[in-house]
């Protein structure tokens, strides 16, 4: 899988004339951690990228897209593409696949996912927050969901909506992957 969100997000930090430095005071993440978006390949996941979108001052879904579609968008489960894999860090497995469901789509609100959730994503329960809200389907597997102090597990047919402001966490319970579909909405 190519680099392509690293890249962009470079490219939309040089088009604004910021430096790395820069980046990590707007967000609050370790320059460390963005060079290693940027130029080796980590894929963060989605509370950083959204950090990162907001301090660039542009949306989730411009570090995914690389096509405009008409509406409606249709996307067949055959033809869907990852678009991300996230890593708890360089070298680690990876714990999430995300598929964009609206990709293309320029004039979107939300960013549906259909999301392959990895063994490796229960091991470390680190909570992040974001603004907006999560709608998340479960398809198959099992999927642990820690919300502020409460714990709750889910599984096929089940879903959950929140407010993703509150410390979050969700992977796999369990040894065999899970799958979902999440949509997520972050105000501009």
């Amino acid at each position: 899988m190519h680099n392509d969100v690293g890249t962009r997000i470079k490219r939309f930090r040089e088009k604004q004339g910021l430096g790395l430095d820069d980046l990590a005071q707007r967000t609050g993440l370790d320059q460390a951690f963005l060079t290693a978006v940027e130029q080796e390949g980590l894929y963060p996941s989605l509370g950083p990228l959204l950090k990162i979108a907001r301090a660039l001052g542009t949306r989730l879904g411009t570090f995914l897209d690389d096509r405009v579609s008409a509406d409606p968008l249709i996307v067949k489960a055959a033809e869907r593409s990852e678009q991300l894999i996230t890593h708890k860090g360089k070298d680690k497995p990876e714990d999430l696949r995300f598929y964009s469901l609206g990709r293309g789509k320029s004039d979107r609100h939300m960013e549906p996912f259909y999301v392959q959730v990895l063994p490796e994503s229960g091991r470390e329960k680190t909570l992040s927050s974001h603004e907006g809200e999560e709608f998340i389907v479960v398809i198959s597997g099992r999927i642990e969901l820690v919300y502020g102090q409460q714990t709750s597990i889910l599984g096929p047919g089940d879903s959950l909506y929140y407010n993703s402001v509150v410390p979050h966490h969700l992977g796999c319970h369990g040894e065999e992957p899970a799958e979902i579909y999440a949509v997520l909405y972050i105000p501009e």
